[in-house]
């Protein structure tokens, strides 16, 4: 079952509510996504522990209803 780019923003929005998220869909399948995750709440984290809140937010969905998600994160730049 594949999972919509507005769900998979949903989740995380809701568990990084700063969260800045671009979602788009790799293949055209619903299966294979790239998200750009985006919050200040990353700062002084590692780019593993800030991949793993990603991940979290997702609440066990990859694998299954999420085949597969490429992940970049980032802290917001100084304007």
């Amino acid at each position: 079952m594949a999972m919509a780019a507005a769900d998979i923003e949903a989740l995380i929005r809701t568990s990084i509510p700063d969260a800045e998220v671009t979602i788009r869909d790799l293949a055209g399948d619903g299966d294979h996504y790239a998200a750009r995750v985006v919050s200040a709440s990353f700062a002084g984290q590692s780019r593993v522990r800030q991949h793993q809140a990603v991940y979290a937010a997702l609440g066990g969905r990859m694998g299954g209803e999420l085949h597969a998600l490429q992940l970049e994160t980032a802290l917001p730049s100084g304007d």
